[in-house]
């Protein structure tokens, strides 16, 4: 996972932002779901890094991340080879009841038992997938804890396909943001 700070020196390292000033307020913080949907080749080292950092190394891998100023510098740094927005509690539910998996000394553990997600989080009250999905969507207060402990979800191609992987959702095509549309995209994917 990553700090708050890792993302600033990261950012700042990229000289995105003269100066990288995150305010950083809980009330703010907003749970974005984001889906890499384009390959590795050709993408910039600063991008790849990104990449690495959100723990996206395969196409069609998605992962839960709590919006803040960097997040979002990073997130547009990236935008041509992902595609992300805001999952309702509905897809939250749906993603870690159908995908989700935990990562229990470095191993991808199918979360079949309430048992395994107690063991792993229940010094943060979280001891069953509901406070997990809780936990997530509210972007609580161990969410960072939560998500570390879920492994990156395996996502299938979407049915249908990807109406245009080259250009924007905004201009018709996959990538970038699609804020409350990321639900449409994840049914179609789980």
């Amino acid at each position: 996972g990553y700090s708050n700070e890792d993302l600033t020196a990261l950012v700042s390292e990229f000289g995105e932002v003269e100066k990288v000033e995150i305010l950083y307020k809980e009330d703010d913080a907003k749970l974005a779901f984001v889906i890499r949907i384009k390959g590795l080749i050709g993408v910039p080292p600063k991008q790849r890094k990104i990449m690495q950092l959100l723990r996206l190394r395969q196409i069609n891998n998605g992962v839960f991340v709590r919006v803040n100023g960097a997040v979002e510098q990073m997130l547009r740094l990236v935008e041509p080879y992902v595609a992300y927005g805001y999952p309702s509690l509905k897809t939250v539910r749906e993603l870690i009841y159908k995908r989700g998996f935990g990562k229990v000394r470095g191993d991808r553990i199918p979360l079949t038992d309430n048992a395994i997600i107690e063991k792993a989080l229940g010094k943060y009250d979280i001891i069953c997938v509901e406070d997990l999905v809780h936990e997530i969507h509210s972007v609580g207060k161990h969410f960072k804890e939560a998500n570390n402990f879920l492994w990156p979800f395996k996502l299938n191609s979407p049915n249908g396909g990807f109406s245009y992987k080259k250009t924007h959702f905004i201009e018709g095509g996959d990538l970038g943001n699609r804020e409350e549309y990321i639900n449409n995209l994840v049914q179609r994917m789980n």
